[in-house]
């Protein structure tokens, strides 16, 4: 497994790259952002292709009831496992009244066989980039995940022997995690993906200037990978509203023994590179670093997940 904080012999290790093909990017922010099933599924192909072992989609109608959830993934999960049965594909939180709501598409893609990961969102945050005076947007949101809606996900995810993909946005997500991996209650499997945010706010919303989270460079890695000392959960670094190759974050998540999370749901820039350019170029980065790229297969041994399917 990955060592969490400093790795003693980081070239020893194969690097994981994580493709999060879409989120919630729409084609006005970047045409090349794959959004039909069709699209995703052969997007994610190409990723794969790249050097991608694991695949992060969204859906377009994201507040479906969890029995229509699930079938839209299914269009494009299977295709891709279709291809390559080894493939990591996982997907996103649904919206609802309750967590029991915005979680029932994963038992019902578990029970179709095509999971091996799932997830956990340890705390709360404000998304959204500025307004027009520079101002945080002037809207009547937030990403909220209560300590109780928080061990409903990892418990699913230890029921359902899925591995937790676990995004950390803010210092307190990480704190919320460690609890869980101190106590010895963190499922099989856990990847931490530390997010920071980049100039633009989450989804291209808004004017440049305002996200959550630490800044986009070294030094706010190195926070997270301060508070993860003496912890060996593996962990990925990735820039939300950005560019996680500027600054030298990817080169130092490498250097430091971590992975990486890239994709046009995290770029935001100038250009508009499509999902596999952006994997090619993180392939690429692994090469010049020293750290081979971890195939699906390897990336399963190195993360210890479960084995795919209900227990």
């Amino acid at each position: 497994m990955s060592t969490g904080g400093a790795s003693s012999d980081p070239a020893s290790q194969a690097a994981i790259i994580e493709a999060a093909v879409n989120g919630q990017t729409t084609k006005a922010v970047n045409p090349n952002v794959p959004r039909s099933s069709r699209e995703i599924a052969e997007d994610s192909l190409r990723c794969i292709e790249a050097g991608a072992a694991i695949i992060h989609t969204h859906i377009d109608e994201i507040v479906s009831p969890s029995e229509r959830a699930a079938e839209l993934y299914l269009e494009h999960f299977r295709p891709i496992l279709d291809a390559h049965p080894d493939a990591l594909v996982y997907p996103t939180l649904g919206f609802g009244q309750s967590v029991e709501e915005r979680l029932g598409h994963i038992d019902l893609l578990v029970d179709a066989g095509v999971l091996r990961i799932g997830l956990v969102d340890p705390g709360s945050v404000n998304l959204g980039g500025a307004d027009e005076e520079g101002l945080p947007m002037n809207i009547d949101f937030a990403y909220a995940n209560t300590n109780s809606e928080i061990r409903y996900a990892v418990e699913l995810c230890a029921r359902l022997d899925l591995g937790p993909s676990i995004a950390i946005f803010e210092p307190g997500f990480l704190r919320h995690a460690l609890a869980y991996w101190r106590a010895g209650r963190m499922p099989r499997g856990a990847l931490l993906k530390f997010y920071l945010g980049g100039d633009y706010g989450y989804m291209g919303m808004g004017k440049r200037g305002v996200n959550f989270g630490l800044p986009p460079t070294p030094w706010g890695l190195d926070v997270y990978l301060e508070m993860l000392e003496g912890c060996d959960l593996p962990w990925s670094a990735a820039v939300l509203g950005g560019d996680v190759f500027e600054n030298g974050v990817a080169r130092h998540a490498l250097e430091r023994g971590g992975h990486l999370h890239v994709g046009l749901e995290d770029f935001m820039g100038s250009e508009n590179p499509t999902n596999s350019e952006i994997v090619a170029r993180a392939a690429r980065l692994c090469a010049e670093v020293g750290r081979p790229v971890a195939g699906p297969a390897e990336a399963v041994e190195t993360l210890d997940l479960p084995r795919r399917g209900r227990s």
